[in-house]
């Protein structure tokens, strides 16, 4: 499993590719991964909230509702966990990501500044 997100990963951002040694880690230390064919979420949650790590979908698979499915099922599974808040962060240059989160109902709550390689990163969260 760990193999194939790190291709997928590798596909969908493929200027910063994480290892399957780096996915192994982040379920190591707690994190949740879901991963279909073409995409994958990877989330944990602490007590009654959750975070959203990274989500990738196939760059030939995009606009297809992959990534808002997958935000569907976490955000479920995060409900019957008792989980009330979800949050993210999201480069200030992904305007397609922004896009994805405010689309599901995630809110703009803040900036890391230079963040992401002097990039800022926009924090965003979600009430369940």
């Amino acid at each position: 499993m760990f193999d194939e997100i790190a291709n997928l990963h590798a596909k969908c951002f493929p200027e910063h590719p994480w290892s399957s040694d780096d996915f192994r880690d982040l379920k190591k230390s707690g994190c949740e991964i879901i991963m279909s064919e073409n995409g994958f979420i990877v989330y944990r949650s602490v007590v009654d909230e959750a975070e959203i790590i990274t989500i990738g979908v196939n760059p030939e698979m995009q606009r297809k509702g992959i990534a808002t499915a997958m935000i569907g099922i976490i955000e479920n599974i995060l409900k019957n966990q008792g989980v009330k808040k979800i949050f993210l962060e999201v480069s200030s240059t992904n305007i397609a990501g922004q896009k994805l989160y405010e689309s599901t109902g995630f809110k703009n709550v803040g900036l890391r500044p230079k963040y992401y390689n002097g990039v800022d990163a926009i924090l965003m969260e979600k009430q369940l």
